[in-house]
C-alpha cells in the first residue's frame, strides 16, 4: 500500500510498458522542455509522439507555451525522448506527479537527463536572452520539506540518502562550454545557480533581494525536483537556464515581468538553444541500442 501521495514502483512500470510497446525507440537520453523552449523536439529525426492525455498514469500540463507530448526519436543519431511541456508544484500536482516521468525514463533505459527552463536572472551581469549552465541549484521548496523523495523509499531506484553535492554533471558543463565557444555564444552564456521557488506568482523585490544575498543568479519555478529524483535514480544531468528577464531588486525600478514576456525571449533564443542542445547530444559517449 501507498499514500495517496506517493506512487508505487508498479505505476511507473506499467507507463513504461506501456510506452515501450507503443514505439520501437529505446532512449538513452531525456530532454524536459521548459517554457516555451518545446521546439528542441522538432529537432528528433523518426519521431513517435503521444499525447500526455494518452499515456497511461501521465499528469496533464495545463501552462501556456507547454504543448504536452512527449516525443521520441533520433538526434544526431543518439535516440531521446523529449518532453514537450513540464509539470509544476503550482498547478496542483504533487512532487510525486511532477516527478512521474523522470523515473519512467530511468524504466526505459534513460542514462543522461537534460533540462531546460525559462528563468529570471538575479544576477547583476545577466540579461535577457543570456544562456546560464546550471552548476548547482538551491531547492526552497525542498528546503522547507517538499521533497518527492518523502515516504518510504523505493530501493530500486536509488538510495534513501542520496547526496546533492556535483548533481549537475562537471565534464557535461565543460563540453557544454566547450560547444558554445567553438559557436561563438560564449558571448551571451553564464554559468551559475538556480533557484526554485513554488510559483505560480513573480518574486517580490524583497524576496528577490533575499535569493540573491543567498547566492541564486536566477530563479525560476520547476528543475529542482526532477533533477533530484533524476540523481537519486543514478543518472547524469545537465541543465540550461533561458534568462527571460530581469527580476526586479530595487524599488525604484517600474519594470514589471510577465508570461507573455518570458515566452517572447524563448521564442528569440529557440534556434539557439536547440543548437547547443543538439551539438550536445551529439558528443555524448553513450552506446545507442533499438529494439
Amino acid at each position: 500500500m501507498h499514500s495517496k501521495d506517493q506512487i508505487c514502483h508498479d505505476d511507473y512500470q506499467k507507463t513504461a510498458d506501456w510506452l515501450l510497446s507503443q514505439t520501437q525507440h529505446r532512449p538513452k537520453v531525456a530532454i524536459i522542455c521548459g517554457s516555451g523552449l518545446g521546439m528542441l523536439a522538432d529537432a528528433l529525426k523518426l519521431q513517435d509522439s503521444f499525447q500526455y492525455s494518452d499515456i497511461p498514469g501521465f499528469p496533464q500540463s495545463t501552462v501556456q507555451g507547454h504543448a504536452g507530448r512527449l516525443v521520441f526519436g533520433d538526434l544526431k543519431g543518439k535516440t531521446c525522448v523529449c518532453m514537450q511541456g513540464r509539470f509544476h508544484m503550482y498547478e496542483g500536482h504533487s512532487l510525486c506527479k511532477v516527478t512521474f516521468p523522470v523515473r519512467v525514463f530511468k524504466l526505459l533505459g534513460v542514462e543522461t537527463l537534460i533540462v531546460t527552463n525559462a528563468a529570471g536572472g538575479l544576477a547583476d551581469g545577466y540579461c535577457n536572452g543570456d544562456i546560464m549552465i546550471i552548476r548547482d541549484h538551491i531547492n526552497l521548496p525542498g528546503m522547507a520539506g517538499l521533497n518527492p523523495l518523502n515516504g518510504i523509499n523505493d530501493d530500486k531506484f536509488g538510495p534513501r540518502f542520496p547526496p546533492m553535492s556535483g548533481v549537475y554533471d562537471k565534464d557535461l558543463r565543460r563540453l557544454a562550454k566547450d560547444i558554445c565557444k567553438s559557436l561563438g555564444f560564449s558571448q551571451f552564456v553564464q554559468e551559475g545557480v538556480y533557484c526554485m521557488v513554488g510559483g505560480p506568482n513573480f518574486e517580490s523585490i524583497a524576496e528577490a533581494r533575499f535569493l540573491h544575498k543567498l547566492g541564486a543568479d536566477a530563479v525560476g519555478m520547476s528543475t529542482a525536483p526532477e533533477v533530484l529524483v533524476a540523481s537519486h535514480c543514478g543518472m547524469k544531468v545537465f541543465g540550461l537556464s533561458l534568462i527571460t528577464n530581469k527580476v526586479v531588486k530595487d524599488y525604484e525600478d517600474m519594470e514589471r515581468v510577465n508570461h507573455e514576456g518570458v515566452l517572447g525571449v524563448s521564442k528569440m533564443r529557440s534556434e539557439t538553444l536547440q543548437t547547443l542542445v543538439t551539438e550536445l547530444v551529439s558528443r555524448l559517449d553513450i552506446n545507442n541500442n533499438t529494439a
